[in-house]
């Protein structure tokens, strides 16, 4: 089986143009606070979620709005979920950060790691109520060290339970590079808690859509969690307004 490329590409741009309009009105000054966008992050979102279908759960982090849109989610009721609109998502109560659909069992949270519960959460729903339906975690690779993801971890191993744990690794926690704060390797330490573990190129949808096949066909079938580390580029800030400060990776010798 081949991934329907059109249909990944109509996806990702569709959430591209959505975000692109959530900016322009942030930028107008027509939505308030602190705007986090998944702009970079199409490839991922797009690759993974093409898997799911009716019954299978989501849960996010504080960049919830690609996935949404890409999982099916009016665009307008989530664009006026950020402008505070009764006519939103959650009737303009969430914001951006804690966008919810019961229609779609998803759910978004603003709190690092987060992600790794409420997944774990619909899991042991799933296993009980739909034992052919998954669930799926997007969290950044900086929540990995979070006590409570590595708790999801544990028990997700221990409960066989029917989650992908997709790790967005930008090489950023927030403002400071993820190897000044993260020790180890992230593949290595999941596979200890007796996880199957694999990086991939978040810029490339193919690829992530294979790998994302993978884990889900063997949550499908009992086989227990998966973790997918996907490597992706955001062109912005940790959220918009952020001073954008990149850094040389591989600088050349004088």
């Amino acid at each position: 089986m081949r991934p329907d490329r059109v249909g990944l590409y109509r996806r990702m741009l569709t959430s591209r143009l959505v975000e692109q309009a959530i900016a322009a009105m942030w930028h107008d000054g027509r939505i308030s606070g602190e705007m986090h966008l998944s702009i970079g992050e199409e490839a991922i979102c797009a690759g993974v979620l093409a898997h799911l279908g009716d019954g299978d759960a989501m849960a996010l982090d504080h960049r919830g709005t690609a996935p949404l849109v890409i999982r099916g989610v009016d665009p307008g009721a989530v664009i006026a979920e950020c402008l505070g609109s009764t006519d939103g998502l959650c009737r303009g109560m969430g914001g951006h950060m804690h966008l919810m659909s019961r229609d779609h069992l998803a759910a978004a949270s603003g709190i690092v790691g987060a992600a790794g519960p409420l997944a774990c959460g619909f899991a042991l729903a799933q296993q009980h109520l739909r034992p052919d339906r998954v669930a799926v975690a997007f969290f950044g690779e900086g929540a990995v060290n979070q006590g409570m993801l590595l708790e999801s971890f544990n028990l997700a191993a221990c409960w066989a339970l029917p989650v992908i744990f997709v790790c967005k690794d930008n090489g950023m926690a927030i403002t400071t590079p993820s190897p000044k704060v993260t020790g180890g390797d992230l593949i290595a330490r999941v596979r200890g808690f007796g996880i199957p573990a694999s990086a991939v190129d978040g810029s490339d949808v193919d690829a992530v859509w294979t790998a994302a096949g993978e884990a889900v066909r063997r949550a499908r079938g009992g086989g227990g969690p998966s973790f997918l580390l996907a490597s992706c580029v955001r062109p912005d800030g940790h959220f918009l307004g952020d001073a954008l400060v990149r850094i040389a990776r591989h600088r050349s010798a004088v």
